[in-house]
């Protein structure tokens, strides 16, 4: 089974630098891994892999930069994991993967479990979430725990590539995406599960540099679950939930906002979401015409 790692970045030349170096580590090592960045700027100098790497340049935007590196492995290879540019895999999660699609025909998606996610704190340093790995790997259940979803975390998802086809991230979707990894991997359903693996072990920085701005975040929770409702790919019965629950966070603590969170432009991108959907406009491209 041949096996490549997507990895769009942006911003995070240093910290992809720390992953390229961390998967050498991997049991089973990739195929290939394929960097996608807006431009060589984004991308270290990496000599002397024991993989092979290609970069692809020439997008901006999450949907697109994981699009272009699709283009470049169709047809190549058997599966295809996406990890974030600031996600840590345990050391067996490459080996763990092509272990479970092999042994599972009925698999089509295959995510791991976050031990520790900096995106709901302030972040996390490389050195901190190689320490948060290394205390969980005596944790690691023998035995794994197997559970149905509708769709994949992002920030590290596997896929049967012959499953994709013609299917793409929605590039409506612009920049950082919100719900695009619930909307590409829940439309895999009709031909495999969608699974989360209790075995498979990461750590996600949740790094704050190369996000956009809360502004421009508070809108997309708001309209891009509601896109996806309209567009069929994500049920109403998990998008709502979801949007009313972000809503809800960002009223509260505007008032006392986290240090690392900006609350007080998440709500306005919220509010401002939610007067075009009383006006009945969707666009989750408006984000384009809110303040960087």
């Amino acid at each position: 089974m041949k096996l490549a790692v997507i990895i769009a970045t942006f911003g995070r030349k240093e910290e992809l630098a720390h992953l390229l170096e961390h998967l050498e580590r991997q049991e089973r090592l990739p195929d290939e891994v394929v960097v996608s960045a807006p431009d060589e700027t984004h991308v270290p100098v990496y000599e002397t892999p024991k993989f092979p790497i290609s970069t692809v340049l020439g997008r901006r935007g999450l949907c697109a930069q994981r699009n272009q590196a699709l283009d470049q492995v169709l047809e190549r290879f058997d599966v295809i994991t996406f990890f974030d540019d600031d996600f840590i895999p345990e050391d067996n999660y490459l080996r763990l993967v092509d272990r479970a699609f092999q042994e599972h025909e009925d698999w089509a998606v295959v995510m791991g479990h976050v031990v520790k996610d900096g995106a709901r704190t302030a972040g996390l340093s490389w050195a901190e979430g190689l320490q948060v790995l290394a205390a969980e790997r005596s944790k690691m259940p023998a035995k794994p725990k197997i559970v149905d979803h509708v769709g994949a975390y992002g920030c590290n998802m596997s896929i049967r590539m012959k499953f994709i086809g013609k299917l793409r991230f929605d590039e409506r979707l612009v920049l950082y995406g919100w719900q695009e990894d619930i909307d590409f991997t829940s439309q895999l359903r009709r031909f495999g599960r969608v699974i989360g693996l209790s075995t498979l072990h990461g750590v996600h920085l949740g790094l704050k540099i190369g996000r956009v701005s809360g502004e421009r975040f508070g809108y997309s929770q708001i309209i891009n679950p509601i896109y996806l409702i309209r567009k069929g790919s994500v049920p109403a019965s998990f998008a709502l939930p979801l949007m009313g629950r972000n809503l809800a966070a960002n009223l509260v603590r505007s008032l006392w906002p986290e240090p690392y969170i900006d609350r007080r432009g998440r709500l306005r991108g919220n509010l401002i979401a939610l007067a075009h959907l009383l006006k009945g406009r969707i666009e989750p491209e408006y984000i384009h015409k809110i303040a960087a």
